[in-house]
């Protein structure tokens, strides 16, 4: 796995996926009945965590907070200013007693956007946009843009500049990131050095699970003292708490 040479990242990064929110359930309810669209009461960016949500996420607090005294703990705080992730960033900082202050909200690390496909399940978008469908068979996800909305490029894009303000500004910090499916994986892209057939390799493996934890950090290699991967959708805290592990997709548009 590529490691980093330069000695200006974060002492460690956490990059950690929302808990289950109502729109998670949402979906696994209209795709189990067959329907075309995803009812939610909310828009995307409102949509709170579920009951589980709640649990996973305290579960993953807990993980955080039994980490060895505070210098094991993050200490800069960013998420996605979506509902669902800032409700699962605050039960963390809640356990860690941090500032409210110190919690970062960031556009560049909301949901994708999906455009006018938004809440359509996978039936639903084949049925209601068949040229659509046709054009994202044709040109992969990775590419994929529908209108209104983004491919995961786009995504990548906002994150390269997140990336840089990481090793500008938190080098030698220990930060937590809460966000979302796709942009954990497009995390994974720029961080590992991938590209697209390995990234999209992974994301057929299976949903990144709901506050499942992907972790960098300084190891000694061969080559010396590197920054690379520690971990991947670690679901480590839930497990330790007894929480259920829940991997559903944000938006199902289409086949991975």
């Amino acid at each position: 796995m590529p490691r980093y040479t330069n000695g200006d990242w974060p002492e460690k990064l956490w990059i950690v996926r929302h808990g289950q929110s109502a729109g998670n359930v949402a979906r696994d309810a209209a795709e189990a009945s067959g329907s075309r669209r995803i009812e939610l009461n909310t828009r995307d960016a409102d949509t709170p965590l579920s009951d589980l949500g709640v649990q996973q996420s305290e579960a993953l607090a807990e993980w955080f907070a039994s980490a060895g005294g505070a210098d094991a703990r993050p200490d800069v705080f960013l998420t996605s200013p979506f509902v669902r992730s800032r409700q699962t960033l605050r039960i963390v900082t809640d356990a860690l007693s941090v500032e409210g202050a110190k919690i970062q909200p960031d556009e560049r690390l909301r949901e994708k956007e999906f455009g006018v496909v938004d809440r359509y399940t996978k039936q639903g978008m084949a049925e209601s946009f068949p040229a659509l469908a046709a054009q994202r068979s044709l040109v992969g996800k990775f590419y994929f843009r529908p209108p209104g909305g983004e491919s995961w490029c786009d995504v990548i894009l906002r994150l390269r500049s997140v990336v840089e303000e990481l090793r500008r500004d938190y080098a030698g910090n220990r930060v937590l990131i809460v966000s979302h499916q796709v942009v954990v994986n497009c995390f994974r892209y720029l961080l590992e050095r991938m590209d697209e057939k390995t990234i999209l390799a992974i994301d057929r493996q299976g949903d990144v699970p709901n506050c499942g934890v992907t972790e960098y950090g300084f190891a000694d290699t061969t080559l010396g003292r590197r920054f690379g991967v520690l971990r991947t959708n670690a679901v480590i805290p839930l497990l330790a708490a007894g929480a259920p592990v829940t991997k559903a997709a944000d938006q199902p548009v289409g086949p991975k």
